[in-house]
């Protein structure tokens, strides 16, 4: 991007001072979040829209962003948006060292930064993102602000997304009703990505994608889903209490991301927050019953504390660089849940199995039943 004198200046600023200078690029708006960093080099516009941002300050890491635009949001055959993880940006604010106004793509419609004004989303740019990533890494993720010029900062208040109702926030406000097939999936909404929904789809399974608080007690349905969301899964209440109850029945259930650690606490164990999370897709992770390793895609801040699983409970994957636990399962139920990504396609299908594994366990299951 090249600048000229009239480009609103900006700054964003860390809770612990430090101060970073660049120009904006998009909504000049001042807001404020929790600044975090992803490693990844290319999907910015599914990682914009994944409701799994809610509430953060966005650093992609990655030093020239918005080169091939953002393409429209238009559905695909099952009225799914083909491109993007959710109907909107999700992120407060984008920062990036450089920001292309010009963009070349086949699929491409609009610049990142008309997209990020379309949804009142203000971005920096121009800044060292590399010092600010290495700065995270060394004190942990925090709260910041990004404030353009003109607007004193001591009027914005630091905030701590994670302290809110994030999961509130982005889920859905009814069930909605997705594909056909003879098995029916209750997927619960606390910010399920776009591409799980579509995963399922494609497998010939119908969905009920229901709200986090809604009560599927009463609904008909062969295996039970937890979806990805934001936050701290210790402030999912009504969720856990949901699922604890579901623990206790036989049917198949598979998590995902938060999902993970909901059926953890659900069971009776505990999270953690991580210094930094693990946010790219680059992320590897081992399969402890088969010793294999998997690259994955990522994006969360807090993680299971595998000391604190009960002993009916163990742990399936562990991730390769720092050891934290990535999955469970249950020893004898048909309970399992994966912190990665299987859906985000980095792989691009090495771990699309486990869509088949929960799969195969509900046709399983009902065949037990059927016997």
């Amino acid at each position: 991007m090249r600048y000229d004198p009239e480009r609103q200046r900006c700054r964003l600023i860390l809770k612990d001072g430090r101060i970073f200078e660049g120009w904006s690029f998009a909504a000049d708006i001042p807001v404020a979040g929790e600044v975090v960093f992803n490693t990844g080099m290319v999907g910015y516009p599914e990682s914009l829209t994944d409701p799994s941002y809610a509430g953060q300050i966005l650093t992609l890491t990655y030093p020239l962003i918005g080169n091939y635009g953002v393409p429209s949001g238009d559905p695909d055959e099952s009225g799914i948006p083909s491109y993007f993880e959710s109907d909107r940006v999700q992120i407060s604010a984008l920062v990036t060292a450089d920001t292309s106004e010009f963009f070349s793509h086949h699929d491409a419609v609009r610049s990142l930064s008309e997209w990020l004004r379309e949804y009142s989303i203000p971005g920096i740019t121009g800044i060292d993102t590399r010092a600010l990533t290495r700065h995270i890494r060394s004190h942990g993720v925090m709260p910041g602000k990004l404030v353009p010029d003109g607007i004193d900062p001591g009027g914005i208040d630091f905030i701590d997304p994670n302290e809110t109702d994030l999961v509130g926030s982005v889920t859905s406000n009814e069930p909605r009703e997705y594909g056909e097939g003879d098995i029916h999936i209750v997927a619960i909404d606390c910010g399920i990505k776009n591409n799980i929904i579509r995963e399922f789809v494609k497998r010939g399974v119908r969905v009920t994608v229901v709200p986090a608080l809604y009560d599927f007690s009463a609904i008909d349905y062969d295996g039970l889903f937890l979806s990805n969301g934001p936050g701290d899964p210790e402030n999912a209440g009504s969720v856990i209490e949901h699922v604890a109850r579901a623990l206790d029945d036989d049917r198949p259930i598979f998590g995902i991301c938060l999902g993970t650690q909901i059926i953890a606490i659900a069971a009776g164990g505990k999270t953690y927050k991580l210094k930094y999370g693990h946010r790219a897709q680059n992320q590897p992770c081992m399969d402890i019953e088969t010793g294999r390793c998997y690259i994955t895609s990522q994006n969360h801040g807090f993680a299971v504390d595998i000391d604190s699983l009960p002993p009916d409970w163990t742990v399936w994957f562990r991730n390769a660089n720092d050891n934290t636990c990535e999955g469970i399962k249950h020893k004898s139920k048909l309970i399992s849940a994966v912190q990665f990504h299987p859906e985000a396609a980095c792989g691009p299908v090495d771990t699309e199995f486990l869509f088949d594994r929960f799969i195969d366990q509900i046709r399983k299951h009902r065949g037990n039943l059927a016997g």
